[in-house]
């Protein structure tokens, strides 16, 4: 990894220059969504397609991510609070551009299920920027494909929509 990213805290989330906020629901419960989330981070692949390596690193403190085309990112994890929170900060990437990367998922009750709802919060140049604004679409759709594989898997349902 070439890159070392600037380290930001949580309140990034709310703070950053792009911040992309994706929401659906999924029927298994908050602490069933959270294991998969934050403590079977290997099985990450078998449910989020551009996913292709994730383990965790420093025994769950960290993580070790690739993505479809090459994408590598080392990261801290930033907020592990059970059936409510998981959030990482990149550290290292090799992608261009990037120059703080957060990425925190949430948790509410739904009924019987879940909404799970995943904030992707970024800062770079005004290319990166306006990049990571037209890639939008494509990151939705990839998010809740996700979220529906991740929900049939543990429940043997589709996930609706919100």
């Amino acid at each position: 990894m070439a890159r070392r990213l600037r380290p930001v805290g949580l309140d990034f989330v709310e703070s950053a220059p792009v911040r992309l906020v994706f929401a659906t629901v999924a029927h298994a419960p908050p602490e069933t969504v959270y294991r998969s989330l934050a403590e079977e981070v290997a099985g990450w692949p078998s449910w989020f397609r551009a996913v292709t390596l994730a383990r965790p690193t420093h025994g769950g403190a960290g993580r070790e991510i690739g993505l479809i085309g090459g994408v590598r990112f080392r990261e801290t994890v930033m907020a592990a609070d059970p059936e409510q929170r998981y959030a990482y900060r990149v550290d290292e990437t090799n992608v261009p551009g990037v120059q703080a990367l957060l990425e925190d998922w949430r948790l509410y009750p739904a009924g019987r299920g879940t909404r799970v709802q995943w904030t992707f919060a970024a800062a770079g140049p005004t290319v990166f920027r306006l990049a990571l604004r037209a890639a939008r679409p494509g990151l939705d759709r990839s998010f809740r494909t996700a979220v529906r594989t991740l929900d049939r898997r543990l429940t043997g349902t589709w996930a609706d929509t919100v």
